[in-house]
């Protein structure tokens, strides 16, 4: 084939096992047969509407046999696929699609409102609705694809070739397109086959949101690609969940701890037939002692891991055999990716020491997209070992190399396993006019981890509510990124020049319930 991405990879995967279940979502299945022949008619119902190489295809809604449909499609024709966290509110959607330069949006029911509204500020050209036909604008997916042939398409799409562009919110208030190639995902899904040793007889249950790199390329495309099925869940529902892994032998799921907690939490949790699991990989926060208890009391053990979507996203995994000798850590680099722990001198950190963790591998993004100088920071400067990664994390090792996540060199906080960076929501604070000041501070949480509190210094003169400031981002955020607490003072500590010093606001602010919680 003259096509070596991964939107190859359905025709490779259909010549090899063709009747092997590929996909369970609801009541339907697909085999590896059918999605391939969709997604070849995807793809010329795509190129029939002028959709070329490098263009962007985006997609908007929850987990659904669709999104990987216009992945591998927009892989199929060299385009490039662009996920949209279904989260975001519609300016933040709008963004996205203006940034990316996206030509077509394909979109969910849940998000119709949304969709059109961001579509029209982006000047997104066509808009593809799942259900049909909406009477303004937007065409039918399944009508797009019944009017579609099946002949072959074979494009040359290299390995370095941009895949897909994956937003993550920046630090300096505007998200960032991390740029992932064919070869990213490709190593990327290869490290996961090797370290998670998954079989072609996988029943892989894919609750974690596919528009997040973990959802998408820690579970579900490793699966596809060894030919085993996923099976898809538009939301997480504990009870769901657990009444899945029971009727269809799930063997192997991806989760934040919050989710696993809630999944033991249920009154079924004593007598759900588990015994089909052979793999719980959990991410997004380290696995809380209670947690790996809970499940090792029935007799199941996690594997842990440690990413960023600029990695696609794996960089360190713990195997399950390791969970309790090696509690709190994030393991050793994936089978192809190395790490360095460096002082902020740049020399390498001992045994102990803190230093940033910076990452080397074939799965680590080619870039921002559209920002040269962004990806020029992202990235340590040429050397005798190449360049690296900086992740904006700080670790310590152990004396057999484990690594202990322990600071973020960034303010970023992660509430529920999604990341939120404090400038962005800071941003949107300050669009309220009675707000002169503002920072916002992650504050531990016992259901999410942490959530975010807010540190606001009126204008002279105002005396708005905490509750309508705290409102004031409904609609403008999505709704993880808006402060649980805000506490209203007459300063923040600020440098010589000016800015503000978080650890000194943390120190002040993060202790004790807070201001006024708002659910």
């Amino acid at each position: 084939m003259l096509n070596q991405g991964i939107g190859s990879w359905p025709a490779r995967r259909a010549r090899k096992t063709p009747d092997r279940v590929a996909v369970v979502h609801e009541d339907r299945t697909l085999t590896h047969r059918e999605l391939h022949l969709r997604v070849l008619r995807l793809a010329h119902a795509l190129r029939a509407l002028g959709v070329a190489r490098g263009d962007r295809i985006a997609y908007l809604g929850p987990n659904h046999p669709a999104f990987l449909e216009t992945l591998f499609a927009a892989g199929t024709l060299g385009a490039v696929f662009v996920p949209l966290n279904s989260r975001l509110a519609a300016p933040e959607l709008a963004y996205n699609l203006s940034d990316s330069g996206s030509v077509v949006l394909v979109h969910a029911p849940e998000q119709a409102a949304a969709a059109r509204a961001a579509a029209d500020e982006a000047g997104v050209r066509q808009r593809i609705a799942l259900t049909g036909p909406d009477g303004d604008g937007a065409l039918g997916y399944e009508e797009l694809l019944a009017g579609a042939g099946t002949d072959p398409l074979d494009e040359a799409v290299a390995p370095e070739d941009p895949c897909l562009i994956m937003y993550t919110s920046g630090t300096t208030g505007r998200p960032k397109g991390a740029v992932l190639s064919h070869a990213n995902i490709t190593w990327n899904s290869v490290n996961v086959l090797v370290d998670t040793d998954l079989s072609s007889d996988e029943v892989t249950l894919v609750v974690a949101p596919l528009f997040h790199t973990a959802g998408l390329n820690m579970t579900c495309l490793p699966t596809l690609l060894k030919g085993g099925r996923v099976v898809l869940l538009g939301a997480f529902d504990a009870e769901r969940v657990l009444e899945l892994i029971e009727d269809l032998r799930v063997t192997y799921m991806f989760g934040v701890p919050t989710m696993y907690d809630a999944m033991a939490a249920r009154p079924r949790w004593a007598t759900t037939d588990l015994s089909s699991l052979r793999t719980l990989n959990c991410g997004g926060a380290p696995v809380p002692a209670r947690t790996i208890a809970a499940y090792l009391d029935r007799g199941l053990a996690f594997s842990q891991g440690y990413g960023m979507t600029e990695a696609s996203p794996g960089v360190l995994f713990l195997d399950r055999e390791q969970t309790s000798v090696k509690a709190g850590s994030a393991g050793v680099p994936h089978f192809f990716t190395d790490t360095r722990v460096v002082l902020p001198d740049g020399r390498e950190a001992g045994p102990g020491e803190r230093g940033e963790i910076l990452v080397q591998g074939p799965h680590v993004m080619t870039g921002y997209w559209e920002r040269s100088e962004d990806t020029e920071a992202a990235f340590t400067r040429e050397d005798d070992g190449g360049r690296w990664l900086r992740t904006g994390d700080v670790a310590r090792l152990d004396d057999d190399g484990y690594a202990y996540i322990v600071d973020r060199v960034k303010d970023m906080f992660v509430s529920g396993g999604e990341n939120v960076y404090p400038a962005e929501v800071e941003d949107v604070f300050l669009t309220h006019p009675a707000v002169a000041e503002c920072a916002v501070i992650g504050v531990p949480d016992p259901v999410w981890g942490e959530v975010g509190r807010a540190v606001v210094v009126l204008r002279p003169g105002a005396d708005a509510d905490k509750d309508e400031i705290l409102g004031h981002l409904h609609g403008r955020l999505a709704k993880y990124k808006i402060p649980k607490s805000l506490v209203l003072t007459g300063e923040l500590p600020r440098t010589a020049s000016g800015k503000i010093i978080k650890p000194a606001v943390r120190d002040a602010y993060a202790d004790g319930p807070g201001d006024r919680p708002y659910a």
